[in-house]
């Protein structure tokens, strides 16, 4: 005859939801790499060195990608390298030139994120114009709670801008992913708890960043995992089959291990 162990005695109290925060990266992570905007816009990166920065053509294919590597964005290796520009005028050329044509609403991911019952959040190195662009043409503009971009971190440009200033100080340095400062402040500005928090990247330099402040990370676009990812799926899309935990009820773990432990405390 079949006995279970008293319930009571393996009654657990009950932990909060897993996740509080969801937190993306928009280019490459909410729409595929394979839209064609990556591309784009590094080659307009590369036009601006050649015709506004008078860099040798020759040069700037990899001078771009060492930049990149080297400081998080190639604007910020630019500024830091001694390359005076406006930074708004970077943006303009960089990204306003896109053939934003490419993307088109999607509606799985807007029904994905929208069955997402926690807070969520852009956070991208982009200006806040090529933010909201973005954001409208897929079709998921009002999702999000808010957005933190290019401007968020390096408000200082507007300040000097305001106060009239003719030129921006050059010593100030770009603030962008994935430096730990940068992920830093993105933490104090939500008010968030890290570890209550998920973050969604395409980078895996940006990930990496995202772990050292203690996100929960999800590498998107690849699933061979990279350092400091706890999660890789393929697409956006994929996010329901791989992190179920993103839509648990608060107690639907606890329940499940108290239904294990019951299983083993049977006796035959």
């Amino acid at each position: 005859m079949a006995m279970v162990a008293n319930r009571d005695m393996v009654e657990e109290v009950p932990s909060p939801a897993r996740y509080e925060t969801l937190i993306f990266d928009l280019d490459d992570t909410l729409y595929p790499l394979s839209s064609g905007l990556a591309q784009a816009c590094r080659l307009n990166i590369e036009t601006y060195m050649v015709e506004k920065l008078g860099i040798d053509p020759a040069a700037v294919p990899d001078l771009c990608t060492r930049l990149y590597k080297s400081y998080g964005t190639t604007m910020a290796g630019l500024w830091t390298e001694g390359y005076y520009f406006d930074h708004d005028d970077f943006h303009k050329f960089v990204h306003g030139r896109l053939p934003y044509h490419l993307l088109r609403p999607d509606p799985v991911l807007r029904n994905l994120l929208h069955s997402m019952p926690q807070p969520k959040y852009i956070f991208t190195n982009a200006d806040k114009i090529h933010a909201d662009i973005v954001l409208k043409l897929l079709g998921v503009e009002d999702l999000f709670k808010g957005i933190l971009c290019f401007e968020t971190f390096n408000s200082h440009t507007a300040v000097a801008k305001a106060s009239g200033a003719s030129k921006l100080d050059t010593s100030v340095p770009i603030v962008c992913k994935p430096s730990v400062a940068c992920m830093q402040e993105a933490v104090q500005l939500l008010q968030i708890n890290p570890s209550k928090t998920l973050y969604f990247d395409d980078s895996a330099r940006n990930i990496f960043g995202g772990k050292s402040v203690g996100l929960h990370t999800v590498l998107v676009g690849s699933v061979i995992p990279c350092e400091g990812a706890d999660h890789t799926i393929g697409s956006i899309h994929n996010v329901r089959e791989s992190i179920p935990e993103v839509w648990a009820e608060p107690h639907f773990f606890d329940e499940l291990r108290l239904s294990r432990k019951i299983a083993v405390e049977t006796i035959a």
